[in-house]
């Protein structure tokens, strides 16, 4: 169990050192596109934007699982915190299950759509549009393995308080 727990938290890191690198490229082409076009300079890369639309995909969908994991996207606090501790640990694991099922069925269809688009290719380079379908499908994966930690923790600290844990 340990050694899971140091390929999922190097998995982890990965993940994050990925999303911001291309969050830095991202930016990066952006720029570079917008100097570039200039009338000083009038040069036009098409490949460009093209480029930058698939660092976006990964990096955004990447940086949710991120954040995801971290706590930072579900927030239903507000109609939480006037519950009993027992319902709001039921709703908290429900809720997850509800997201697994989700992110499930965003995987499967993912993945069928991704086959679907492969003779698509991007306009100016030869790269197929299913690339940035798959990033949805790798970010949801890997969203699932959060989900799954997260239902899990949930279930081994039902009875413990908030500072217990």
């Amino acid at each position: 169990m340990d050694v899971l727990r140091k390929i999922y938290a190097g998995f982890c890191k990965v993940e994050l050192l990925l999303t911001g690198i291309g969050f830095i490229l991202l930016i990066t082409l952006v720029f570079l596109s917008a100097i570039l076009r200039l009338p000083m300079f009038k040069l036009s890369m098409s490949w460009n934007m093209d480029l930058a639309m698939l660092l976006l995909a990964w990096t955004a969908f990447l940086g949710a699982d991120c954040a995801y994991r971290d706590g930072q996207l579900l927030g239903i606090d507000l109609v939480m915190r006037n519950l009993p501790r027992v319902a709001q640990k039921i709703i908290e694991i429900l809720v997850f299950l509800v997201i697994f099922a989700a992110l499930w069925f965003i995987v499967i269809f993912g993945v069928q759509l991704a086959q679907s688009e492969w003779i698509r290719k991007f306009a100016s380079i030869p790269i197929p549009f299913s690339v940035v379908t798959l990033s949805i499908c790798v970010a949801s994966a890997s969203m699932i393995i959060s989900t799954i930690i997260k239902i899990r923790n949930c279930i081994v600290n039902f009875n413990k308080t908030e500072e217990a844990k």
